[in-house]
């Protein structure tokens, strides 16, 4: 049901929803629903919640996390730009990477600003809670955990390695963990599961941005408990050194078999055929699109959704407008 442009669940009351992810893809989600979930700027935290991984370790990041010993605040920068609601200069100045100098090349400027309020603060939420007013957010993000965890993986070939930036270059993945094994997680993130009307997880990186959120003790269980309709956005290609060859029912099996169970009601894939061009130079640096068999998917529990969901232009991305549409359509 629309309602002043606004959609509002038929129940009653404002549709919630929890975005569940990291890296480049979540954004795009948030960045599409912010638009139909708040029409009217209305800063309500309880319509859209990101729940971001903090298991990255390179760049930026993982300079700050290790030099200043707090969670990597790059992901969770971009997922507040994208909820921005304020002047875009303010956005882009956040967003801003220094190029110059030692200390500061390669910085973004959100990225140093987090961690001041982290530091002033001593409370990763509240510096994030204090940057999302600042930005007039629309909706909230948080953390999957408040707590330092690094990430693991097991390749095909036995090997144990760790950190993101090592698996998600590695290849062979057969399955990923966290250390501390049993990382808390962050008591928001439980809450907002609980009483969503839909829970997105994707697109993402599949073992470094989407899986780590869920290897959080207690998240696998609130999000099966949760009467909330559970939505896969499936990538649009895959990822060299983390998903070659990867069909969409290869990333639905992956997340399965590192939950116990399959989680998702709805898997959405795109239908609209690329640029050839621009399939072309991605071939040539090891990423084709993700392709799909509906009957497997089907036979997997999990209903498929296709549409037209990807931008065509020179980066193969998810439309944020198109994608926003077609989850509230399932919704």
């Amino acid at each position: 049901m629309w309602y002043n442009s606004c959609y509002v669940n038929p129940k009653g009351g404002a549709v919630k929803i929890v975005a569940i992810g990291g890296g480049t893809g979540l954004p795009v989600v948030l960045e599409g629903l912010k638009r139909y979930l708040y029409p009217k700027n209305a800063q309500l935290y309880n319509k859209l919640t990101a729940i971001v991984t903090v298991a990255d370790d390179g760049g930026s990041s993982g300079r700050l996390r290790k030099e200043l010993n707090i969670l990597p605040p790059g992901d969770i920068r971009n997922c507040l730009v994208a909820l921005a609601n304020t002047e875009s200069f303010l956005s882009e100045l956040l967003q801003y990477r220094f190029t110059k100098g030692r200390e500061l090349n390669g910085h973004p400027v959100g990225n140093l600003l987090l961690a001041a309020l982290a530091n002033m603060t001593c409370d990763f939420q509240y510096a994030i809670d204090l940057m999302s007013t600042l930005l007039k957010a629309c909706g909230r993000v948080v953390p999957s955990t408040l707590e330092k965890v690094e990430l693991g993986a097991e390749l095909k070939d036995g090997r144990i390695i760790w950190g993101e930036t090592a698996i998600a270059r590695s290849g062979g993945i057969k399955r990923v963990f966290l250390r501390p094994e049993n990382a808390q997680p962050s008591p928001f993130a439980l809450q907002t599961i609980a009483t969503a009307d839909a829970v997105i997880i994707g697109p993402g990186s599949l073992y470094t941005s989407l899986i780590p959120n869920l290897l959080i003790k207690g998240v696998v269980k609130a999000i099966s408990s949760s009467p909330a309709k559970k939505i896969c956005i499936m990538n649009l290609m895959t990822q060299p050194g983390e998903t070659d060859g990867y069909t969409a029912e290869d990333h639905l099996d992956a997340i399965s078999r590192h939950c116990g169970q399959t989680i998702f009601d709805y898997v959405v894939l795109n239908n609209n055929t690329l640029r050839a061009d621009t399939l072309d130079r991605y071939k040539n640096e090891g990423s084709i699109p993700v392709t799909y068999n509906l009957r497997k998917i089907i036979k997997m529990g999990i209903i498929p959704v296709e549409g037209d969901v990807a931008c065509q232009g020179k980066k193969i991305r998810h439309d944020p407008d198109k994608l926003a549409k077609l989850i509230l359509k399932i919704i």
